[in-house]
């Protein structure tokens, strides 16, 4: 079952960029235009695997050891956005800053964006961490980490590029689902079930 799990997660992770990576689409695109897009491709495959690793669902490591994978991939997103805008920048700065000062016409762009601003608060948030109570620090983190996810996906599937429709759909669709269930599952059942122990041990 382990490696069915595994080979599941990475064939969710590696299929769209590797069509991405064969679309037609790339062959008339400069250099910053492929490198900005693929970072932002390789950023929505990473966020299926962020909700993994925090509720420790992929089996073999343990849950300390695949949370500190989590806050190394997260890390990792954030430069990946970095890159994104950036090589959108290079290819075309009015209309990257349209983008971001909301005013361009493509509707995909506002969701974007939001998805940057998520990204760039939670690698906030994270850093300071310590200066902020635990509670509300998993409740921001936690509602940060919805608004990215749910963003980033509308963004993807509004935008008509390299990447191939239905693995793109379904990564999105994967992310989302793994998203909701982890929150659920961390934030709902798990808190539940161990308040249950408590009152049952008393």
């Amino acid at each position: 079952m382990r490696p069915l799990v595994w080979a599941a997660v990475v064939a969710l992770i590696i299929v769209p960029v590797a069509l991405a990576a064969v679309s037609p689409l790339l062959q008339w695109r400069g250099a910053a235009y492929i490198a900005g897009g693929f970072a932002g491709i390789l950023s929505l495959a990473l966020l299926l695997l962020q909700p993994l690793l925090a509720a420790g669902y992929l089996p073999g490591p343990a849950l300390a050891t695949a949370r500190r994978w989590h806050r190394r991939t997260g890390a990792i997103v954030v430069v990946l956005v970095l890159v994104h805008v950036g090589g959108l920048y290079v290819t075309s700065p009015p209309d990257t800053l349209d983008a971001l000062l909301l005013v361009s016409p493509t509707p995909f762009s506002v969701y974007g964006v939001t998805a940057m601003w998520g990204v760039l608060l939670t690698a906030l948030l994270v850093a300071l961490r310590r200066r902020i109570r635990p509670a509300l620090w998993r409740a921001a983190h936690n509602l940060l980490a919805l608004v990215v996810v749910l963003a980033t996906v509308i963004h993807a599937l509004q935008i008509e590029g390299a990447m191939e429709p239905v693995s793109k759909w379904v990564l999105c669709l994967a992310a989302l689902a793994a998203t909701v269930a982890a929150l659920v599952d961390l934030r709902l059942l798990r808190p539940l079930k161990r308040r249950r122990t408590a009152g049952t041990r008393s």
